[in-house]
C-alpha cells in the first residue's frame, strides 16, 4: 500500500483510500492530525487545478464541439454548476458524503460545516481544504454530464437535474467509496481518484438522459459540425493540466505517491494519444485533432481509479486499452445503436471509467495490494463496483428524470427553440454577434 496509507494505518484509520482517511474525523482535529506546510500548499494547488478542468477546460472543450447556436448554452451549464454545486457542497453536500452516517450516505452533523474552524486539520491539511477539494470534484461531475444532452434540455430542466443527481447519485457514491461506506470499506474496491464515483456515474446517467430525452432534431439526417476545435484543443489540453490535481492530488500530501499518480497519469493520457490517433489512421485514413483530443481525455479518465495502484507499464496498458474501448464505443457501437450521446460522454466516461476500475485490478502493482486479498480476489471487488455504480446511477438518473417530467412538463426545449439554438431561445444571447 501507498506510504500515506501505511501512515494511517499505524495510526487506527479503517478506511480503504487516502481520501476516506482525510475525512475520517473531520469535525474534530485527533492528536496525530498536524497540518503540514507542504501537503497544505500542495493541496491548494491541486483544488485549483481541478476547478480549472470545468472552468474554462470542460467549457471550452465542450463548447467548441456543439454548433455555433449552442455554444454559449454549454458554457453557462459549465459555469452554473460550479456556482449551484458549489453552494449546496459547503450547505450540505460535504456533510452527506464525508459526515459519519451509515454505510451509503453521511449525515447532516457537518451542515454548512458547522464543527470546523480554520484550526481542524484532517490528516495533514486544514479540513477546509479537504472540503475544498472536493467540492472541485463534486462540480467537475454533474457538468460532464451535460455533453450528452447537449443543445435541447430546457436550462430550468438541466438545473434541477444536476442538483437533485448531486444528491441522489454523486454524493452517496462518494460516501459508499471514499467516505467509509460500503464500496470501499466493506467491498474494498479501489477507486484512487474517480473512476467510479465521477466518470462511471457521469457517464452512466447521462447515457440514461440522452435516451430519456430522445436525439437532437435532425440527428442523423443533417450536418451538426463543432463549430470550433481549436476551442476544443485547448479545453481538452487544460483538462489533461488540470487531471494533475486531479490524479496526484488525491494523495492528499505531496509524496512519492502522489509522483507515482502524476507519473502514471501523464504516462496513460500519452499512450492513448498515440494509439487513438494510429487507430483513427488506420480506420478511417488519417489522424485528427479531434480524435487526439478524445484519445488524451479517454486516457485520463482511465487511469483515474489506478493511477496509484499501477506502475508505469499498468498506465502503458490502460492507455491503450482505453484508445480501443472507448473508439469502438464511440465510432462503431453509437452509431449503429443510434443513440444520440451528443459529445460522447457514456463512450469516453462511462465506458472509460469503467474499463479503468476493472484495469486497477489487472494491473496492480505490488504496493497497490491489499493486505490478504489476492489479485483474483481483487478483480472481483471490481467487477462488483462496477455493475453496482453502473445500475444505481442509471436507475437514479431515470427516476430523477422522471419525475422532473411529471412536476416540469416537458424537459427539453421546443422545436422552433431547438432550430433558433440555446444561445438564443435560453439566453438571449449569441457568441458571435447576430445569428445567422
Amino acid at each position: 500500500m501507498q506510504s500515506g496509507l501505511r501512515r494511517w494505518l499505524r495510526a487506527g484509520a479503517t478506511f480503504a483510500t487516502p481520501l476516506a482517511l482525510a475525512a475520517a474525523a473531520p469535525a474534530t482535529a485527533r492528536a496525530e492530525d498536524v497540518a503540514n506546510g507542504a501537503d497544505t500548499a500542495w493541496i491548494l494547488t491541486c483544488s485549483a487545478l481541478v476547478l480549472l478542468m470545468t472552468l474554462p477546460g470542460l467549457a471550452l472543450f465542450y463548447g467548441g464541439l456543439v454548433r455555433v447556436k449552442n455554444i454559449l448554452s454549454v458554457l453557462m451549464q459549465c459555469m452554473m454548476a460550479a456556482g449551484l454545486v458549489g453552494v449546496l457542497w459547503v450547505v450540505a453536500g460535504y456533510s452527506l458524503a464525508f459526515g459519519e452516517g451509515n454505510k451509503f450516505i453521511g449525515d447532516f452533523s457537518m451542515v454548512m460545516l458547522s464543527g470546523i474552524t480554520p484550526d481542524t486539520v484532517s490528516g495533514t491539511i486544514p479540513t477546509y481544504v479537504f472540503v475544498m477539494f472536493q467540492g472541485m470534484f463534486a462540480i467537475i461531475t454533474p457538468a460532464l454530464m451535460l455533453g450528452a444532452f447537449a443543445e435541447r434540455m430546457r436550462f430550468s430542466a438541466y438545473l434541477a437535474f444536476i442538483s437533485i443527481w448531486l444528491f441522489v447519485v454523486y454524493i452517496p457514491l462518494a460516501h459508499m467509496v471514499w467516505g467509509g461506506g460500503w464500496i470501499g470499506a466493506d467491498l474494498g474496491a479501489l477507486d484512487f481518484a474517480g473512476g467510479l464515483v465521477v466518470h462511471m456515474s457521469s457517464g452512466f446517467s447521462a447515457l440514461v438522459a440522452c435516451l430519456f430525452l430522445g436525439p437532437r432534431r435532425g440527428y442523423g439526417k443533417e450536418p451538426m459540425p463543432p463549430n470550433n476545435l481549436v476551442f476544443t484543443m485547448i479545453g481538452a489540453s487544460l483538462l489533461w493540466v488540470g487531471w494533475f490535481g486531479f490524479n496526484a492530488g488525491s494523495q492528499l500530501a505531496a509524496d512519492g505517491t502522489a509522483g507515482l499518480a502524476f507519473l502514471t497519469t501523464q504516462t496513460a493520457a500519452a499512450t492513448a494519444v498515440l494509439f487513438w490517433a494510429a487507430i483513427e489512421w488506420i480506420h478511417r485514413g488519417r489522424p485528427t485533432q479531434l480524435g487526439a483530443a478524445t484519445g488524451a481525455v479517454a486516457g485520463l479518465v482511465a487511469i483515474t481509479p489506478a493511477c496509484a495502484f499501477v506502475g508505469p507499464g499498468g498506465a502503458i496498458a490502460i492507455g491503450a486499452g482505453a484508445a480501443f474501448i472507448c473508439y469502438a464505443a464511440v465510432t462503431i457501437i453509437k452509431p449503429k445503436l443510434g443513440y444520440d450521446d451528443s459529445l460522447d460522454v457514456f463512450g469516453v466516461h462511462g465506458i472509460g471509467g469503467m474499463w479503468g476500475a476493472i484495469a486497477t485490478g489487472l494491473f496492480l502493482a505490488p504496493w497497490g495490494m491489499q493486505e490478504g486479498v489476492s489479485q483474483g480476489s481483487q478483480i472481483l471487488k471490481q467487477l462488483i463496483s462496477v455493475g453496482f455504480t453502473a445500475l444505481y446511477a442509471s436507475a437514479m438518473a431515470f427516476s430523477i428524470l422522471f419525475v422532473l417530467k411529471l412536476v416540469m412538463g416537458d424537459l427539453r426545449v421546443s422545436a422552433e427553440d431547438e432550430h433558433q439554438g440555446l444561445d438564443v431561445s435560453e439566453h438571449s444571447e449569441t457568441a458571435y454577434g447576430q445569428p445567422t
